[in-house]
């Protein structure tokens, strides 16, 4: 669980060229840009999820993020206490400018605020349906207002699921929006899940935090299990943490959807999204009073020595051109 992931490889950078035969310096050609990847989520000011743990997010992995913001939430890093609505011909256009200068890899969808900003990014959606979308349904228990909540998880159901790649949410989470009525004493299994996903046009589940009984009947493991409607595709499971984070979801989605963004497939690109989401839970830190933050830069920390202390030749020379931030592995997406 505790194998080091690669790093990010190195951003492009411009170079002038120059002609053997005169000396001259020819035009300036870039590097391809890094793949694109439009979020549409809600502004989280604690930083822990929403837009800004997307754009972390996708930064870390080596893309660059198009955020659409879709509401304005109130919280810290302990609870959601209300938000504020963008305006739904707010994200049209925001999304629309940018779509018409850049070309975009794939999507994350997040919290969208009300059914009817779903139904306004579902517009835009409908128009790039080859580009892989992957879809995170948080929990929300927060919203007070019973009707909000259903009309928004409906919208969702029959707006956003059909165009969706992958779905991911807690297994509580997603149980809450796709089987509202079960009733059976035994949870619903992730292919029971991905089954109901399926008959709203999902192609694939991603079930996180299903707790894993020890021989002692204490949870020591927590699976996470990729499956369609014909059964269980993937999974991985790692050890509990001792202590709750926030933004974790919208971690592991941005990762995934920057990876499916350039191609990548969707096991390999489960099985590195989860690693990464593991190693950024592992390096979390506490910012306030509430709970932990995932720190998905934790590629970019120094190395220590046995006594703790920084290594005196671990980091990257940033005064160095010849070696550009951030240094290179094999989590490319360019």
């Amino acid at each position: 669980r505790r194998s080091p992931l690669s790093r990010p490889s190195p951003a492009p950078r411009m170079t002038t060229e120059h002609t053997p035969e005169d000396g001259a310096p020819a035009t300036d050609t870039e590097s391809p840009p890094p793949a694109c990847v439009m979020s549409f989520n809600a502004n989280d000011v604690s930083g822990a999820g929403g837009s800004g743990g997307d754009v972390a997010t996708i930064a870390a992995m080596g893309a660059h993020a198009l955020p659409v913001i879709t509401a304005l939430l109130v919280r810290d890093t302990a609870e959601v206490f209300d938000q504020h609505l963008i305006d739904g011909d707010a994200i049209v256009e925001q999304a629309r400018h940018v779509l018409e200068d850049i070309s975009v890899s794939g999507f994350k969808v997040g919290f969208l605020g009300s059914a009817e900003n779903v139904s306004a990014v579902a517009e835009i959606l409908s128009d790039y349906p080859d580009l892989p979308l992957v879809a995170y349904m948080p929990n929300l228990s927060w919203m007070d207002d019973e009707d909000q909540r259903l009309s928004y998880q409906e919208a969702f159901r029959e707006l956003i699921l059909p165009a969706t790649e992958v779905l991911v949410g807690s297994h509580q989470a997603l149980t809450d929006f796709l089987l509202p009525d079960w009733d059976n004493e035994r949870p619903p299994s992730a292919r029971e899940l991905a089954v109901a996903a399926a008959e709203h046009g999902a192609r694939h589940v991603l079930v996180t935090g299903i707790l894993l009984q020890s021989g002692k009947g204490q949870p020591q493991f927590m699976d996470n299990v990729l499956a369609s409607a014909q059964g269980a595709l993937a999974g991985e499971k790692f050890e509990l943490f001792e202590v709750s984070f926030v933004g974790a979801g919208d971690t592991l989605s941005a990762a995934l959807a920057s990876l499916l963004a350039v191609g990548a497939e969707l096991q390999a690109a489960l099985a590195e999204a989860l690693q990464f989401l593991d190693q950024s839970l592992d390096a979390g830190f506490r910012p306030g009073m509430g709970h932990v933050v995932p720190d998905r830069f934790f590629w970019a920390l120094p190395g220590e020595d046995e006594d703790g202390e920084p290594a005196a030749d671990a980091g990257d020379d940033f005064n160095n051109p010849d070696q550009p931030f951030p240094p290179g592995g094999s989590r490319r997406v360019h």
